[in-house]
């Protein structure tokens, strides 16, 4: 255990290993961050539809289609997804992308799919008689939503959002698939320098706990802020 941790503090510091790390790190919370910024405004939208009165036509296609989107991002891995967007459909179409964007609108389009479940569920908690009320006063089913339910049913679902963000740190361990460097690949790379990987892999899974442990301890807080700005109401 010694020689390995030698061998570690050799390509770590000596060879200026914590860089790659450092910018590893910066890529995982990027994609993770951007992705679930993306998921939480298709989800959004995707949920509206789904509650969204199906008396005409055009909300129950958009409702269909919402389904198949969800379905598939759903039914099929991460890295499937990847790999399709990656090396199938952006060659195919002649588009010029680096890997960090395809995973960041990736990981997007995915959380949106199980966003779009969390707000639904999210946007159902909240007492009818609000949206209701909004429409008594003149407003549109959209406005109604968007001023009205949403902003509530975001403190119902606080805590399940923290949950989808835990999840998409965890999963940009496979975007090394599309040669990204993120946490998980730079130190892979330590690894490799001496084949190695006892301590490597074992500070990995310690910087993905502190991580998450960071991130459970943010959403508990803003649980409390809340709780106390609806005390004070």
């Amino acid at each position: 255990m010694k020689r390995s941790w030698n061998l570690f503090y050799t390509q770590f510091i000596t060879y200026n290993g914590y860089k790659t790390v450092l910018n590893g790190l910066l890529t995982t919370v990027e994609i993770a961050v951007f992705g679930l910024i993306i998921g939480i405004l298709i989800g959004t939208l995707i949920a509206l539809v789904k509650v969204m009165p199906k008396y005409k036509l055009l909300p129950r296609i958009l409702n269909r289609i919402c389904e198949v989107y969800v379905g598939f991002f759903r039914g099929t891995p991460m890295v499937v997804q990847l790999l399709i967007a990656y090396y199938v459909l952006l060659p195919a179409m002649g588009i010029p992308a680096d890997g960090v964007t395809v995973a960041v609108v990736v990981f997007g389009l995915n959380s949106g799919a199980y966003v779009s479940e969390i707000m639904r569920s999210g946007i159902q908690s909240v007492d009818a008689g609000q949206l209701e009320a909004g429409r008594a006063l003149g407003l549109t089913f959209w406005t109604a939503m968007i001023k009205i339910v949403i902003p509530q049913s975001i403190k119902n679902i606080l805590p399940t959002l923290g949950n989808e963000f835990i999840v998409l740190v965890k999963e940009t361990s496979v975007v090394s698939f599309i040669a990204v460097t993120d946490l998980t690949k730079a130190f892979r790379a330590i690894g490799d320098a001496n084949y190695e990987y006892v301590i490597p892999y074992l500070m990995l899974a310690a910087v993905y706990l502190v991580l998450v442990i960071l991130i459970t301890v943010g959403i508990r807080f803003m649980e409390r802020r809340l709780k106390r700005s609806d005390a004070r109401k």
